[in-house]
């Protein structure tokens, strides 16, 4: 699938931290997801998520293909360890969107853990036994 997003001349742009968590999950998703874009939709805000490898752009279901939001520039690199919050820059590309950037942190790791959930395996895994050959001898 594939979507073009226009953006509107950048507003507004404020360093945030993004939980381990959220941050670990979305680059697991996406790399599992072998395309150039994950799509995560946030059913709840009725948005959509678009991950590639430099930024995750936040798409209202109203405005269809215009970014309202980006987070960019994550310094994931410079954690000493991978429980540690990721900075990164929020990029907003329309005006009054406060409430909506608080939405979007508490529901986003809610749609990945949603997404996960519909990937993951729902049968029990089941391990085959094979009986042994057994060897006859000749004497």
């Amino acid at each position: 699938m594939e979507i073009t997003c226009y953006r509107d001349p950048e507003i507004k742009r404020e360093k945030r931290t993004l939980p381990a968590t959220t941050y670990n999950l979305a680059i697991q998703l996406f790399a599992r997801c072998g395309a150039k874009n994950l799509f995560i939709p946030i059913r709840s805000m009725q948005y959509l998520a678009i991950i590639d490898r430099e930024e995750f752009v936040f798409v209202d279901g109203e405005r269809k293909c215009w970014v309202d939001i980006a987070w960019q520039n994550f310094h994931s690199h410079e954690r000493e360890s991978l429980d540690q919050p990721v900075e990164y820059e929020a990029v907003y590309y329309k005006e009054d969107q406060t409430e909506t950037m608080l939405r979007l942190q508490r529901e986003f790791p809610l749609a990945l853990y949603a997404l996960t959930a519909k990937q993951a395996p729902h049968d029990p895994a089941k391990v085959i036994k094979f009986q042994p050959k057994h060897s006859t001898s000749h004497s």
